[in-house]
C-alpha cells in the first residue's frame, strides 16, 4: 500500500447565491470567524479554526438550484461537533434563526453517533454530526 501524497483539505470553495446571508450563517449562527473578503470576485472566507470555507458569489441570477439526485457536485457539507450537547445547541441556534431544517438531531444507524441536516441561506445542505465518542 502506498502513502497518500496529500495531507488533508486546505479549504473548500462553495458557490453561493446569497453571499452575505451565507457568510452570516457561519459567522453569526455558528460562531465562525470571517478571515477576509475579496470584493473583486466577490468572495468571503470563513473558518471555525479547523476548516476554511471560501464562499464565492454566483455570477448572474437567478442561480440554478442544485439537485443532489440529478447533478454532479457537492451532496452536502458535513461538520463535526464536539458533543451531543453541542449538536443540540447547533439545532436550537439554527431553529431560532429560521434557517430551514431538513431533520432534527437523530441517531445515525444503530448509534451512538447522531446528526442533523439543514440548508444554509443559499440552499447548500449542511450536516452536523457528533460521532458518539
Amino acid at each position: 500500500m502506498t502513502t497518500p501524497i496529500t495531507k488533508g483539505a486546505n479549504h473548500i470553495g462553495l458557490t453561493v447565491s446569497k453571499l452575505e446571508e451565507s457568510a452570516a450563517f457561519f459567522v453569526s449562527i455558528l460562531g465562525w470567524k470571517e478571515l477576509r473578503r475579496n470584493n473583486e470576485y466577490p468572495a468571503i472566507f470563513v473558518s471555525d479554526g479547523s476548516v476554511v470555507l471560501t464562499l464565492w458569489a454566483v455570477k448572474g441570477l437567478p442561480a440554478t438550484p442544485f439537485d443532489r439526485k440529478s447533478n454532479v457536485g457537492l451532496h452536502h457539507l458535513a461538520l463535526l461537533v464536539e458533543s451531543e450537547a453541542s449538536l443540540n445547541e447547533v439545532h436550537e441556534r439554527i431553529k431560532k434563526s429560521g434557517t430551514p431544517i431538513e431533520f432534527a438531531p437523530q441517531q445515525v444507524g444503530q448509534g451512538p453517533a447522531k446528526h442533523m441536516m439543514c440548508f444554509e441561506p443559499s440552499g447548500i445542505r449542511v450536516e452536523f454530526i457528533w460521532p458518539g465518542n
